[in-house]
């Protein structure tokens, strides 16, 4: 496969997946903001989410405060934003026009769709009126687009550069997703006092946003600790959204993909599932999840540049 297909192919899927996990960072951060709190630490969680996804220059630059209507806004409709939602699905349904012939004709009607949609809605002011609906439909939306892929593609390279952007993105958003909450905490700080009841509500919220309610109380059976949501978000191979679960959908497509140039990234894929598969939590916890989290995110960025390196066109600096 061309290296330029494969590059459209793979950030095609890539933004899908960064659209769906935007919207659920988002949809963690507006629960936590219903909970009793300052005015300080409601402001603090708005930076957090401007932090983590590395905008708050970007922001600094369009808005004179930070507040969550601005915060919501830029996050999801201001095209300024190359990671609002609304940049994602753009550039999702343009990387998927370039190659429209390597897709099949129910993938990319799913995604066009999707950009046309998105926008009639953010017209109609619907991200004022009903922020939810908005954010429910963009998840149910990249649902789709990756069941039309599963239903319909040929599994052939496109379909493995599709499902390596997938996860490689999913690895990224579900440690940034974890990292929101941590970021200004520390192991004695209420980030980690499981016992307070607006920790219950948030803890409640955040595994909600990841779809993962359900699966803790089938895994743990018993109330809901910080320290078990870690642990399910990181180190469960079960947990689809899980850090491990997606490393492992990682180092399998680049199995299928396998050339003489791609054994620098394949090892280091393994490195990192490797290191998962053998962690517990107490010494994450122990060290810092801030800490590691950071330093997981720094790895998936040379991951990233590595699959670049050895599948796709070279990145610009």
């Amino acid at each position: 496969m061309l290296s330029r297909t494969a590059d459209h192919l793979f950030w095609m899927a890539r933004y899908m997946e960064r659209a769906e996990n935007t919207v659920r960072m988002l949809d963690v951060t507006m629960k936590a903001l219903l909970l009793p709190q300052t005015d300080e630490s409601a402001l603090r969680s708005q930076r957090a989410v401007l932090a983590i996804s590395e905008l708050d220059e970007i922001f600094a630059g369009r808005y004179d405060a930070v507040t969550a209507d601005n915060v919501l806004r830029f996050m999801v409709a201001d095209p300024g934003n190359p990671s609002s939602i609304l940049s994602c699905l753009r550039a999702a349904r343009e990387n998927a026009r370039a190659v429209r012939g390597a897709l099949t004709t129910e993938s990319w009607e799913t995604i066009n769709h999707t950009w046309l949609d998105f926008n009639r809605q953010i017209d109609e002011g619907m991200l004022a009126v009903d922020p939810d609906s908005v954010f429910e439909w963009v998840k149910l939306r990249s649902h789709l687009s990756r069941g039309v892929t599963l239903g319909t593609a040929l599994k052939d390279e496109a379909f493995y550069f599709t499902q390596l952007g997938t996860f490689l993105e999913r690895a990224d958003n579900t440690a940034r997703i974890l990292d929101v909450r941590f970021a200004d905490g520390s192991r004695g700080s209420r980030a980690f006092a499981g016992a307070q009841l607006d920790d219950f509500y948030y803890w409640t919220s955040i595994l909600s946003s990841v779809s993962g309610l359900e699966i803790y109380r089938q895994v743990y059976r018993d109330v809901l600790v910080p320290e078990r949501v870690a642990e399910l978000l990181i180190l469960n191979p079960s947990m689809p959204r899980s850090l491990l679960a997606s490393l492992e959908h990682v180092c399998e497509n680049l199995a299928m993909l396998r050339t003489d140039n791609s054994r620098d990234c394949e090892r280091e894929a393994g490195k990192l599932r490797a290191e998962l598969l053998y962690a517990e939590i107490r010494p994450i916890l122990a060290r810092g999840l801030h800490q590691y989290l950071t330093e997981f995110l720094g790895r998936i960025a040379i991951l990233g540049n590595r699959i670049s390196s050895a599948f796709l066109l070279p990145l610009t600096a």
